[in-house]
């Protein structure tokens, strides 16, 4: 069962971990080191079925080689899972042992923060790991520069649609008030746009709306919310088949994971005259900042490095426009294109210690 998966999306390790004693069961997939070592989260879920968890981490980790190749970091793309319920398991035993587990990887993989699992497990993990980032004591919350990432992308998108830049008068929607929705609500408004926000919490909903001066539409409305740039920022798969004739914007872009349900989605947003800024390039802000962390660098430089991500969507746009195809595609070249280089020697890469 293993070895499907792997093989289908070009893996180049898949590791099981059990520790009876503390009732950890993980998995560890590499998908690729060209670039350098793999860097993603542990996420920690209760997965249905051992292939749902095997699904789930083998096309994460594959989004992260193609999320640091295409930020232009040195490194390749890992990610891992843990299966149960964290509320019955995870204790600061399971994490050690997982931190033993990961060390035993010999820093092919790094982890770092995901689903349930915060800066005080990472911390606990890092007891018996060098190879985990995101603690309290690294670069602190990646939130905000997560959100300014989305932002430049966001910027970039209107100038390509509306031949400007400037986001003032723009109208945007975003769907998930999280710590990143948040962020880019308030950036947003800072600069001049008109924010609309959408939340499963009512009462956050409110209380934000109250706070920023920001309109609010009901999450059962989102979709066919009449705006410039409808933002995902909550959960994946939100641009689908039942939601797409519902879109009323010119730009999807937003700072969520998966926000295709399916690859072919990216083509249907473009019949419709929909720019699609693909989710992994814009929302590399999070993962900039633990990779500054980890090689070494400040919360400043973060930031900068996360507003380059406009200049790069907009590299991206352009290719895709001379080609004819979309800007998933164009992104999905250019990230492949660093790897084919590094392979062949023409870009140096980092290897894991």
């Amino acid at each position: 069962m293993v070895f499907g998966p792997m093989v289908d999306g070009g893996h180049e390790q898949v590791t099981y971990v059990s520790d009876p004693e503390t009732g950890l069961r993980a998995i560890v997939a590499i998908h690729d080191t060209t670039l350098g070592p793999s860097l993603g989260g542990t996420r920690f879920l209760d997965y249905d079925t051992e292939a749902d968890a095997l699904e789930d981490v083998t096309r994460l980790s594959k989004a992260m080689t193609y999320k640091a190749a295409a930020a232009d970091l040195p490194l390749g793309g890992g990610k891992a899972v843990i299966l149960g319920n964290p509320d019955d398991l995870k204790t600061d035993a399971l994490l050690e042992a997982y931190g033993r587990a990961v060390d035993n990887l010999g820093g092919r993989y790094i982890t770092s923060v995901d689903v349930n699992t915060g800066v005080e497990d990472i911390e606990v993990v890092k007891q018996e790991t060098e190879y985990a980032v995101g603690t309290g004591d690294g670069l602190g919350d990646p939130s905000p520069i997560t959100a300014h990432g989305v932002f430049h992308g966001i910027q970039t998108s209107a100038e390509h649609v509306y031949g400007t830049d400037s986001v003032e008068g723009l109208e945007v929607v975003i769907q998930g008030l999280g710590k990143v929705g948040q962020a880019l609500a308030e950036e947003l408004s800072s600069a001049g746009a008109d924010v609309t926000v959408s939340d499963i919490d009512e009462a956050h909903v409110a209380a934000f709306a109250d706070e920023h001066d920001v309109d609010t539409v009901a999450p059962g409305d989102v979709y066919e919310q009449s705006c410039d740039v409808f933002a995902p920022c909550a959960v994946g798969g939100v641009v689908n088949d039942d939601t797409i004739p519902q879109l009323e914007c010119d730009i999807v872009a937003g700072a969520a994971n998966n926000i295709l349900a399916e690859r072919r989605h990216a083509e249907v947003l473009r019949e419709q005259g929909i720019l699609y800024a693909p989710d992994y390039v814009i929302n590399a802000g999070g993962l900039i900042t633990v990779a500054k962390e980890y090689l070494g660098g400040t919360r400043e430089e973060a930031y900068e490095e996360a507003a380059a991500i406009g200049d790069r969507l907009g590299e991206m746009i352009e290719n895709a426009e001379r080609q004819e195809t979309t800007v998933l595609t164009a992104a999905e070249e250019y990230a492949e294109n660093r790897i084919e280089r590094a392979d062949s020697g023409q870009e140096p890469a980092v290897p894991a210690e």
